[in-house]
């Protein structure tokens, strides 16, 4: 009787000829697709062409809900942002997909976990650092780390080669090979032409999610957005499911021409890569939390945790989901949030995003304190005082050191 394994499978080339691979290796591969809202996705193809393949089963776990509540909402919480620029929609979501494929792997009695990330990204850190964290004796199964699987499959024109002669249908073509990783929270598009730094990815990319800024329409588009404790929970004054509000923002940004990025990233493995992204939900939640932190947060709480946002993001990042230290900055963001309550509105015009207004019950913010009329009830000759104390120090060392100017 075979060893089974399960295969985290998304459908796509790399995965698909993972099926053939794996039972050329004289294995019973159990396919699990991870359905994360992929938005470009024929599901119910998916599942047959596995079938087709061979696979001993073919199943889809809905965590769509679990993705945005319990993973992306948190890191959204944080502002976290990878090199200032990236919002971690594929980082975010590696650490489910290995949860869910650890789970099934006890279910059928699997010897291994496998996937298909290649041995020089990010991705196999994720994953492997995220089922090992869950399950640590799982054995894991990188081919592209194994040499024979790379002699035999040197690059993309080799596996669709192989996909050909099996008759696998695969999405990407010699044509146009650059890859992509979808989900409800963004698409992600590397390899192919976007590997020249000098090629506008613009010109090249089929995007799903979202209309060109010059296509979207002529009129701005206003979304108001509501938070209960730094969560989003409704849009346009409807109460949605965490996956609807998602879902709902993708549309609204996405017809607007909201949320694209072409970045040069630094690869956990240390080498830099290019990739474009589309994110026109979360670009939007992101907008609107920031708004809203800015009235409800105070000074030195928002700093702390602005210091601390770039180890959230490397960490999410990195794939270090599951460990000590993200369970208690996970801790501190629960409690940093209580007071990231109310409603935001953002006026979107051809790929930009403004704020266009903000309230909360628990506003810090006080008109009667910050306004530049007289009266209210900041007394200026106070800062007198103020900046006596504060300014000892520097006069001090003026007094000892004098500066040349």
């Amino acid at each position: 009787m075979a060893d089974s394994v399960v295969l985290a499978y998304s459908g796509g080339l790399d995965t698909s000829v993972l099926v053939g691979w794996l039972q050329d290796e004289g294995y019973d591969v159990h396919c699990l697709y991870v359905d994360l809202g992929q938005p470009c996705e024929d599901r119910a193809a998916i599942m047959q062409k596995a079938r087709d393949i061979g696979a001993k089963s073919a199943e889809i776990v809905d965590a769509r809900e679990e993705l945005c509540q319990d993973f992306a909402f948190p890191v959204l919480q944080w502002q976290a942002k990878y090199e200032n620029i990236y919002l971690l929609g594929t980082s975010i979501a590696r650490p489910l997909i290995a949860k869910v494929c650890v789970q099934r792997a006890r279910q059928v009695g699997a010897v291994a976990f496998v996937h298909g990330a290649t041995g020089k990204g990010n991705d196999q850190c994720r994953f492997q650092l995220a089922a090992e964290a869950l399950e640590p004796s799982i054995k894991i199964i990188a081919p592209w780390r194994i040499q024979k699987f790379r002699d035999k499959f040197a690059g993309r024109t080799e596996m669709l080669d192989y996909c050909e002669a099996k008759k696998i249908p695969v999405k990407a073509t010699a044509r146009k090979p650059y890859s992509s990783d979808e989900n409800c929270l963004h698409i992600s598009y590397e390899a192919g032409d976007l590997e020249d730094p000098m090629v506008d990815g613009q010109t090249v990319i089929d995007f799903g999610m979202t209309v060109s800024p010059q296509q979207a329409p002529d009129a701005e588009e206003v979304v108001t957005i509501g938070f209960e404790s730094g969560v989003p929970i409704s849009v346009n004054g409807s109460g949605l499911s965490a996956a609807g509000i998602v879902d709902a923002l993708n549309t609204i940004g996405g017809r607007n021409g909201v949320g694209r990025i072409d970045i040069v990233e630094n690869r956990f493995v240390g080498m830099k890569s290019r990739g474009v992204y589309e994110a026109p939900g979360m670009t939007l939640l992101y907008a609107a939390h920031q708004a809203l932190e800015q009235l409800t947060l105070d000074r030195d709480l928002t700093h702390l945790r602005d210091q601390l946002s770039p180890q959230v993001a490397e960490m999410v990042y990195y794939g270090f989901w599951y460990c000590a230290k993200m369970d208690a900055l996970m801790a501190f963001i629960r409690e940093t949030e209580k007071p990231v309550t109310g409603e935001v509105k953002l006026t979107l015009y051809k790929g930009n995003v403004r704020v266009s207004s903000r309230k909360s019950p628990y506003s810090l913010y006080k008109a009667d304190i910050a306004s530049m009329e007289r009266g209210g009830s900041y007394d200026q000759t106070d800062a007198e005082g103020f900046l006596r104390i504060m300014g000892l120090p520097v006069r001090v060392q003026g007094s000892v050191r004098p500066r040349g100017y």
